[in-house]
Formats: structure tokens, sequence, C-alpha cells
């Protein structure tokens, strides 16, 4: 189908938009990320009533269960965190893109949901490019605590959509037939499944919805209540398992670990062949890595099998003292930073993440090009992971506690891919300028990955996910355990 030049579209979000009608792990990820275990738990407890209550014809109920075990007493300032910085990409997943190839071609672009609209609104209006959202309303107290209601009923979200339409019906309304009244107020109807014909496809091949390249969260997998279910029975094995292999990574020689990782389940697949340790009076090698996580010196010290100090900046003192390797803390000021980086250099290998922060997705992040007017030493290395259940990294949270949530995972996969040393004729000592030397070394890493280079950095991630800079402050002892007693109680 091809639209009409000037055309508008009202389409529905849950089991259209997205393939899932099923709003109830969202709400999980919600009750998770912004509260903590208890709320998650008891939304799942809850879940049988739940689905007898759509079974029984009264699926408004349901709904506004969810919302308030969800949401209540949390306050809107982390709801609205956890809707920009952890929902986007768990939206984008389910994404029907047949739906979206449809609600693209329009020119005016509604979506309706029965979902709070402050869950919903940044995703649609940034990703989907809609226009407007029109979703239930969480009602808020003075003291901006949500009080896990909604203002009035579902039924009047419909209306409010027919508001929008008063001088002209909307061209097209996209829905489930079942669970969509304001179909009724448009020209022509689709429901799911979707199919557009290829002269269609091709027409908007380009346009795609916009990548989502920054989340935040703990949880891998979307939690569906058999995902949450089995995450709930896995927590305490996962602590007791993480605590083994954290201890056994300190005591343990550098050697030894790989050996025992296997037992214990992880696993490290080592591609090319790692530069010869330094010998003589020569200056060290600079290893160059892409930045998964914070374990990234620390498994390519596990393949060397010798222990290689590492620069960081924002990791926490509790993940220093954790650390079986040295770690360079830098300041953020260029000229003390590159002293220290030269000085460690002096004294053997060194560890350099230039991009400044880690990224999930395929993507690399800017590098610093502080690191190619240092040395003309540089050994480009590919780092990636694959973890089933928790990531290792945060923006919101405390960062104390990504070395315990990477080894809580049952089966962690590291991927260390060595390059050739960069020859003289690719370094600064060639007449290359800093910046042509860093943005050669993230082509050819992000060649390695099939990852994207971006012009993205530390401080436009922690904006999209935190609302701030990125820059670290000192965090006292005290506010330390607060976070970590909140990570799993709220």
């Amino acid at each position: 189908m091809i639209m009409e030049t000037s055309s508008s579209v009202v389409s529905e979000f849950e089991g259209t938009l997205l393939k899932d009608p099923d709003p109830f792990s969202y709400f999980m990820l919600v009750a998770f990320e912004a509260s903590g275990l208890i709320r998650f738990a008891l939304l799942l407890i809850l879940w049988p009533v739940i689905r007898l209550l759509d079974a029984l014809g009264f699926g408004d109920a349901g709904l506004n269960m969810m919302i308030f075990v969800a949401t209540a007493g949390l306050r809107m300032i982390e709801i609205e965190s956890v809707a920009r910085a952890v929902l986007p990409k768990f939206y984008m997943d389910d994404i029907d893109m047949e739906a979206w190839r449809v609600f693209s071609s329009c020119d005016k672009r509604v979506v309706v949901t029965k979902t709070p609209r402050v869950l919903v609104e940044r995703f649609v209006k940034e990703h989907l490019r809609a226009d407007e959202v029109i979703g239930s309303e969480l009602l808020v107290n003075r003291f901006g605590f949500a009080t896990g209601f909604v203002q009035g009923d579902f039924a009047s979200i419909f209306s409010r959509a027919a508001k929008m339409f008063v001088d002209e019906k909307p061209t097209l309304g996209l829905g489930r037939a079942s669970d969509s009244s304001f179909l009724s107020l448009c020209k022509e109807q689709m429901h799911p499944p979707f199919i557009t014909n290829l002269k269609h496809h091709h027409d908007h091949q380009v346009l795609r919805p916009l990548p989502v390249i920054f989340h935040d969260g703990r949880l891998v997998k979307r939690p569906t209540p058999s995902t949450a279910l089995l995450i709930l029975l896995w927590m305490p094995l996962g602590i007791l398992l993480a605590v083994i292999r954290i201890v056994i990574g300190l005591i343990l020689p550098m050697w030894a670990i790989p050996y025992m990782s296997r037992i214990f389940g992880g696993k490290i697949i080592v591609k090319g062949k790692p530069p010869p340790p330094v010998s003589g009076s020569s200056t060290g090698v600079l290893f160059v890595c892409t930045h998964r996580t914070l374990m990234d010196p620390v498994v390519l010290s596990t393949v060397l099998r010798r222990k290689i100090p590492a620069v960081t900046y924002s990791i926490s003192r509790l993940s220093e003292i954790l650390s079986p390797i040295p770690t360079v803390r830098l300041t953020r000021i260029r000229d003390v930073d590159a002293e220290k980086i030269k000085r460690e250099l002096s004294n053997g290998d060194l560890v350099v993440c230039p991009e400044g922060t880690t990224c999930r997705e395929p993507f690399l992040l800017r590098f610093s090009a502080l690191f190619a007017e240092l040395t003309d030493r540089i050994v480009p290395v590919a780092m990636n992971y694959r973890v089933g259940f928790f990531h290792a990294t945060t923006a919101r949270g405390w960062k104390g506690l990504d070395p315990m949530f990477f080894f809580m995972n049952p089966r962690p996969v590291y991927e260390v891919t060595f390059l050739n040393q960069l020859p003289v004729e690719a370094t600064c000592s060639s007449g290359k300028s800093p910046h042509d030397v860093a943005n050669y070394v993230q082509r050819i890493l992000a060649a390695t990955l099939g990852f994207e280079c971006t012009n993205f950095t530390r401080k436009d991630k922690y904006r999209v996910l935190a609302g701030n800079d990125g820059t670290v402050s000192y965090t006292s002892f005290v506010d330390q355990i607060k976070k970590v007693v909140s990570t799993f109680i709220h």
C-alpha cells in the first residue's frame, strides 16, 4: 500500500508496533531497574492473577495492577530515568519492522497506548519519529512520588485520540481488531500481521528507526515471566559463583587463571598473535583496546599471562581494590595524564581504552588521540564479550558492582583479537596527526568486530543515560553501601 501525499496514521503501540501485545515484561524492567529485587519478585508472583483477570475479560484491571506494583512509591525522576536509559533497547528489539514501514510512510504519526505515557514517549518520538503519543497518565503526589494510579480510565485515551482529529479523520489506523476502538476514527484500517509489497519496502528501506546506541540497566534479556523466574532462581547461586570467581582471580597467578576459568564456566577466545614481553631497555607496548566492560584489561592480562597495568578513569575504588592488575587513574588533565602514561610505558607494557567509557552496542565511540602522541609501539586489540543474564556496566548505578554482575553470569565469554602492531608509516613518526592515527585505529578495530564507528563521546553517553556529563565525584563509604542495598532492595 502506498500512502497519499499528505497522510496521517494512528497506531497502537503494544501488539502492533511492538510484536508482543503484553506489556508485563516492560513493567518488570521498571520494577527491577527503578526499585529492586523485592518489587521485581512481587510483580512476578502476581503474574498468574494478572493473567487470570485478562482471561476473565478484566484486562484493564490487570494492567492497573501492573502499573501500581511497578511504580507506586517510586520517584518520578527514577521512572523517567528507566524510560530514558533502559526501555528503548528492549522496545527496539521487539519492533515489528513491517508495521514500522507502514507507520513511517505517513506524514503525521500518532501512537496510542494504555501504558503510562512517560514510559513510552521518549522512545516513540526519538526512535520511531512519532509526532504525538497518547497514553495513560501516572498520578504524582506533591513530593514527586508516583502513586501507582493513573488519571481517569483507559477509555479516555481513545477519546483524546479522537479530539486530535476533529477536522479530518486519520488516513490510516493500525491496531489489533479486538482491542483498538480508535480504529473506527480512521478512513482505513490495518491489523497485524502486516505485509508490505516489495515496492514499498524498496522505497522505505533507507528510513529505519533511529538505532539505540546507548542503553543502561543490568538485565540482558527482557524479563518475560519465565525469564524473570529463571533470574530469581539463579541469583543466589550466581552471587556465590561470582564470589568464588573473584577470589580465585585474586589469589591465583595469571598463568593459572585461564585453566580455572574453564572449570567455573568462563571462556576466553583468542585470535591473532600477541607480541612478546618487553626485553632490554626498550619502551613498552601500548595495547589499544575497544572498551566493552571494566574486565577488558584484566582479560587481556589473563591472555598474555602477565599483569599489564591499565589506564582507568571512572572505575570505583572497590573495583580498583579487587583488580588483580595494577591500575593507573587518570585525571582528565591532558599534560598530567600524558606524563603518567609516558612513565608507565618506560617501565613496560600498558593497556588503554581510548573510548573513555564502555559501549554495549556494535558501535565504537570516538577515540581520544592522546595515546597516539605518546608512542609508536601501538598494538590494537579488539575486545568483545557475551553474557546471558547481567550486564557488567552501568551509568546510573554503582560501578563497584560491575565485577560482581559480570561474574554472576553462568557462562561469560570474552573474545580477544590481536591485530598487528601499527607500522611506522601509520604512526605520528611518519608525520601523521594524532587524530588521524586514532581514527585509523578506530576504523580497523571496528572492521575487525563488524562494528560501526561513531563520533559520540563519553559525555554524549552520560547525557543520554544519566542526565549528566559523566564527571566522577567522590562518594562516601556510607553512600556506597546505600547504592549496593538499593540495587537489590528499594
